[in-house]
């Protein structure tokens, strides 16, 4: 594991350097598209202040509430110091934070659309840091399964030497993916926050696979924390994602009809028996 990151004299944690400028990437991502779309006012960034300060808040408090038993929970200071550093408290964290921002000052408009690129470029890069730092994933015999030192914390499989999934460069790999089909796709869904719809449906479904490959404990049934939380916001998106197919959001994003022609009257014949029109 590469702990620190050494420039010239100065040494930095890994995992805080890619969190950082996957923050730093994001913001630059945000700003190019919000210009893109016209939407660059003083109002969007405020939306992206929110989006932070929720982040930062749910990413760090989102151990308080790990176990259905309030007990075995640490109490906030103890969570907001030492706590998991979870990206799906962050990412619910920051999404209540740009509805709270927004609510404030009394923006009105859909931000998502602007979010979901930065969020996914974002992503991609931090997740670099996880790897470089955290224990990879659970045992596998694919040839490219990779090995870690048997210091890393809570790794059974780092102890006995096993070969270990690289759970977060999967996850490196589809945002990276998702960040390329979003600026594919931004030009065809023509509907306030049906881009960011998509993604967090596709983001869902894959975190919730992806922790099959993930050394997360299992908590029932076999699935993690991570998943169990993730069943209800499935169950919401593929309702949210099914009506939007049928009311035909994203009929130009998958060419499931092209635009409609003027259907021409019926040709009739004259007493001469001629065709009119």
């Amino acid at each position: 594991m590469l702990e620190q990151l050494r420039f010239g004299g100065v040494t930095v944690p890994t995992h805080a350097f890619f969190v950082g400028l996957g923050v730093i990437l994001a913001s630059v991502v945000f700003v190019l598209e919000a210009r893109r779309r016209g939407a660059l006012r003083e109002e969007s960034l405020v939306a992206v202040t929110g989006a932070l300060v929720g982040g930062a808040m749910g990413m760090r408090l989102s151990g308080w509430a790990e176990h259905l038993d309030p007990a075995l929970n640490p109490g906030l200071v103890e969570a907001w110091m030492f706590g998991a550093r979870s990206i799906l408290g962050g990412l619910t964290g920051a999404y209540v934070g740009v509805l709270v921002a927004k609510r404030l000052v009394g923006y009105r408009e859909r931000t998502g659309d602007l979010f979901a690129p930065a969020v996914a470029l974002g992503m991609a890069v931090g997740r670099i840091g996880c790897f470089l730092t955290e224990a990879p994933g659970r045992p596998t015999s694919l040839p490219w399964g990779v090995h870690a030192p048997a210091t890393v914390p809570e790794c059974p499989g780092c102890l006995s030497g096993q070969a270990m999934h690289p759970s977060y460069l999967y996850e490196t790999v589809f945002q990276l993916a998702a960040f390329g089909a979003l600026l594919w796709a931004r030009s065809r869904v023509d509907r306030p926050g049906e881009l960011f719809t998509l993604y967090l449906g596709a983001y869902a479904l894959f975190r919730f696979l992806v922790e099959f490959t993930r050394a997360n404990e299992t908590v029932w049934l076999d699935l993690t924390r991570p998943q169990w939380f993730l069943v209800p916001g499935l169950m919401l998106l593929a309702v949210r994602l099914g009506l939007g197919y049928r009311k035909g959001f994203y009929d130009r994003l998958l060419s499931r009809r092209g635009e409609r022609r003027p259907l021409l009257p019926a040709a009739r014949l004259s007493p001469a028996g001629e065709e009119e029109r």
